[in-house]
């Protein structure tokens, strides 16, 4: 039996497993903000830092899904804004032979965890390019933070049935 050309399908089932890999990782849309400038580095007041993340995600093409992790950093130093970081960063996966019902979990906890690590470096360059100590952010747990949402939506429909 002769041996299959690049890229031509295998018919003896051997294609039939799960596949996922990044096709792309890419910044979507990123914005940095140093209002006070330069009379922000005379201050001494200590630095809060306020910072949330979305998690998005939805189908592109065929077998094809983007997962766009969105990080805003606030710092703010007494009554003056030092700065203020808009980062979404985004990721292509193709998957291939996934069960329909493991494709959001992968989408919300895994696929974020294997861009975090990019994301976050972009971010502590950002923020040490603007004159402040790098933003280095700790681990995120998203596999505990998809569970935890599937757990919130499941007791509000146990309370909106109630």
């Amino acid at each position: 039996m002769a041996e299959p050309e690049f890229g031509e399908p295998i018919a003896n089932g051997e294609d039939t497993a799960p596949a996922v890999g990044v096709l792309s990782q890419y910044v979507k849309d990123f914005s940095f903000e140093n209002p006070n400038a330069p009379g922000i580095y005379q201050n001494q007041t200590a630095p809060s830092v306020d910072i949330q993340f979305n998690i998005g995600s939805g189908q592109v093409g065929e077998e094809v899904y983007e997962v766009a992790l969105k990080i805003d950093a606030r710092c703010t130093m007494g009554d003056q804004v030092a700065y203020v970081v808009d980062l979404t960063y985004a990721c292509l996966f193709g998957m291939r032979n996934v069960p329909a019902d493991q494709v959001e979990p992968f989408l919300m906890s895994e696929a974020p965890r294997i861009i975090f690590p990019f994301a976050r470096r972009i971010l502590a360059d950002a923020v040490r390019d603007g004159g402040y100590p790098p933003l280095m952010l700790d681990p995120i747990d998203f596999h505990g933070l998809y569970l935890a949402r599937l757990e919130q939506g499941e007791a509000a429909q146990v309370a909106g049935q109630a």
